[in-house]
């Protein structure tokens, strides 16, 4: 296969990326932009086995069929409740391949040129190793804690920073002396694998629950950048530039949810914040009201917010919450649903329920735009929604969610939470909004309590 040929592929499945992650920015569009960049994808792997001369290929279509396989039952058997750690394994997944494909490098195609390692693969293989074992382990840690197989709140202790910078350390001293004397078998190298491993888990673990979209964002960042360098690596265009499309995009992503959460990318990429600070008790008389008196009240609104959260996610309320809205509309009222960036436990969580909902989307309205309508709202409900509604991120100094910015549903006229109990957030902090004097608590799964709604409208 010729080069021009190969490299005239390389620049179609280059714009196919480039155009799909373009459509990725509209729901609208989300679906077909995913389905053209796997396209893309698809002729990348094809032309680059073809060119490299590939013959015997029965390890690889055995590989291609258990992903297939592994990827179509994944489809359908994860829950959207389980997607933002299936998330967290994509990212890990991306890290450890381009680990593998640095590693493989060191050796090249001809066995005899094990020893032939010029300084320039070096380095790039130190990179794509030491950014894929961040990713890989850091993605572990990250859907542990989002699985809750360990605590999902920060872990910190005494000199918790002197050790990450120490590691940090220790990987580039050890980068330098291995592109210095480069080889396969160099003690070196399994020290630059070890010390990534460890520096991922390290790095993760005292990140708290709330800051997960965050993470997810910057490990998403890192899996394209370890990709490649990876591509640098192995002498491959196309691997460079999905890389760098997939870095590039993350950190985009990742500085969009540290502004919606009032964090510094800086912090984030040292650590620096989910630790623990004082958390301020709060105490009042809750209001709780049942579904015929909400009723009630929806039926006379003229305007009314749905703010779902990681709670209509568990309750996979989002198909009864679209019929609801319909029964207000078709009822005169103005219907609109706040999406907070960070609502959930992955970027865009809320818009992907929604949309599987086939919620119309110029009813998904982003906090920042809801905010200043909210004194007019008649009713805003808050669907299993906690830490981007809670006023304590606005007015208490002390609170670990201090500045994050908020869905302002406390200005709204009358505030309906529905919750299972008064537990606290993914960020264990107390709610002051639920015990607000225009707020009333809907008890009970949000699925059972929506549908009794829609059964009083009936």
């Amino acid at each position: 296969m010729s080069a021009l040929f190969v490299n005239l592929a390389y620049i179609v499945a280059a714009v196919m990326f480039i155009f799909g992650l373009r459509m990725l920015s509209s729901p609208a569009t989300a679906r077909s932009g995913n389905a053209l960049s796997s396209g893309g994808m698809l002729i990348a792997i094809v032309v680059t086995l073809l060119s490299k001369g590939i013959v015997e290929f029965h390890w690889i279509a055995i590989a291609a069929a258990a992903g297939a396989l592994v990827g179509a039952l994944a489809s359908r058997l994860v829950a959207m409740t389980s997607m933002p750690e299936m998330v967290a394994l994509f990212n890990g997944s991306g890290g450890i391949a381009s680990l593998l494909v640095g590693w493989a490098a060191l050796f090249g195609a001809d066995p005899n040129s094990a020893g032939a390692v010029t300084p320039f693969t070096a380095v790039t293989v130190f990179l794509s190793v030491m950014i894929g074992g961040v990713t890989f382990s850091g993605s572990l840690v990250a859907w542990a804690k989002l699985a809750e197989v360990v605590p999902s709140g920060a872990i910190v202790f005494v000199g918790q920073r002197v050790i990450n910078a120490a590691l940090l350390g220790g990987l580039v001293l050890c980068g330098v002396l291995f592109a210095l004397l480069p080889a396969p078998d160099s003690p070196l190298f399994y020290a630059i694998l070890g010390l990534a491993v460890l520096l991922g888990v390290m790095a993760v673990i005292p990140i708290g629950g709330a800051d997960m979209p965050v993470v997810i964002s910057l490990l998403n960042s890192y899996s394209g950048l370890a990709a490649c360098a990876a591509g640098f690596a192995i002498n491959n265009n196309i691997l460079i530039v999905s890389g760098s499309l997939v870095g590039a995009a993350g950190i985009i992503l990742t500085n969009i949810m540290c502004k919606a959460m009032n964090r510094s990318l800086t912090n984030v990429l040292f650590s620096g914040f989910g630790a623990v600070k004082t958390v301020t008790k709060v105490e009042g008389d809750v209001k709780p009201i049942v579904a015929e008196d909400a009723y009630l009240i929806l039926e006379a609104a003229s305007a009314v917010t749905f703010v779902p959260g990681y709670g209509m996610a568990v309750a996979q309320a989002q198909h009864v919450v679209r019929e609801l809205g319909e029964i207000l509309e078709a009822n005169g009222c103005e219907v609109s649903y706040a999406i907070h960036p960070v609502a959930g436990r992955m970027p865009g969580h809320m818009n992907v329920l929604l949309a599987e909902a086939n919620v119309p989307y110029d009813q998904l309205v982003e906090s920042d735009d809801i905010n200043p309508r909210m004194p007019n709202v008649d009713v805003a409900v808050v669907i299993g929604a906690n830490d981007v509604v809670n006023p304590a991120a606005r007015d208490d100094d002390a609170s670990p969610i201090y500045g994050m910015p908020i869905v302002n549903v406390d200005h709204a006229r009358t505030v309906f939470v529905l919750k299972r109990s008064m537990a606290s957030g993914f960020a264990g902090v107390d709610n002051p909004l639920f015990f607000g004097t225009n707020t009333r608590m809907l008890f009970g799964d949000a699925k059972a309590s929506i549908s009794a709604l829609i059964s009083e409208f009936k």
